[in-house]
């Protein structure tokens, strides 16, 4: 059965992280079950936000069984990429198993200068070593920390020859006008990761957005993508959004959902990020008071 495309108000959720350094499972559950019940209309597991690429494939893949088991798994994306293929097949194909809606998947990011044709080719193979499961993929543009590009012309040529498979994509790019070349692909999902472009996604061609700091803002940016035209909500959501990336945008949005469930086991990161320093910590709003 084909899989209902996701839609909406997506959080990048944070991966709380034990003493042990490992995915703190029930943290992560009651920070995923927040987020559904105040306005996500889906999440995005062990994302950027959610520092997959300092877990190993195995914490990878038993987060998704735990996720999996206590979170409706149509709600789900999770992210499944890695620099070699035979990594990404082996996690795609365990989200596959596990039910989730969507994989996330990274260009192939040690390689710089990798050509469309290369880029091509790595999917391709995905699709074809995933062939069983029938997972929709989405690709995720993140050039600030791949170094690599999906060009307009090779995200359609994937979606054209794989239109069930290659479905949408995650832009992080922050170039709107990139995206909107994405969007007017036929059939092709895109997702801003920033959750102020919920006022022109009808305009825009996109389908919602996949955002860090919806972890913090998901209340009122659901209500922005039910009324796109609100201004003040738009002002409340690129307001709450700018004063938490202005600091690094991990540790700040851990901290802050920290401070969002009173529980400071919600800060801990992974090496080589480091937290926010106590003035950088005070510069953040007194959540959720300052994004009234």
């Amino acid at each position: 059965m084909e899989k209902q495309a996701l839609k909406g108000v997506i959080a990048a959720i944070v991966t709380p992280v034990g003493r042990d350094g490992q995915p703190d499972h029930e943290r992560f559950t009651s920070h995923a079950r927040w987020l559904l019940d105040n306005g996500c209309d889906a999440l995005n597991v062990l994302g950027t936000t959610g520092e997959a690429t300092s877990f190993s494939a195995d914490a990878r893949r038993e987060l998704m069984v735990h996720a999996a088991e206590t979170l409706p798994t149509e709600r789900l994306m999770v992210g499944t990429g890695c620099p070699d293929l035979q990594t990404t097949v082996s996690l795609t194909a365990h989200a596959a198993k596990c039910g989730f809606a969507a994989a996330l998947v990274l260009p192939p990011f040690y390689y710089k200068g990798v050509s469309d044709a290369g880029l091509f080719s790595y999917f391709s193979e995905l699709v074809a070593a995933t062939q069983d499961t029938l997972i929709p993929i989405y690709l995720y543009n993140f050039p600030a920390m791949t170094g690599l590009v999906f060009s307009p012309e090779v995200a359609k040529q994937l979606h054209d020859t794989f239109p069930h498979r290659i479905v949408g994509a995650k832009d992080s790019s922050g170039d709107l006008e990139y995206a909107r070349k994405l969007a007017s692909i036929d059939g092709f999902g895109v997702f801003p990761s920033d959750e102020s472009t919920l006022a022109e996604a009808k305009a825009s061609g996109f389908v919602g957005c996949i955002s860090a700091t919806v972890n913090l803002s998901a209340p009122i940016a659901a209500q922005l993508w039910q009324r796109p035209q609100d201004a003040g909500l738009q002002q409340r959501v690129k307001r709450l959004r700018a004063a938490i990336s202005a600091l690094p945008l991990i540790p700040a949005v851990k901290c802050m959902v920290g401070r969002l469930h009173s529980d400071t086991r919600f800060e801990g990161l992974l090496s080589p990020l480091m937290p926010l320093s106590k003035e950088e910590q005070d510069t953040l709003p007194n959540f959720p008071r300052d994004s009234a």
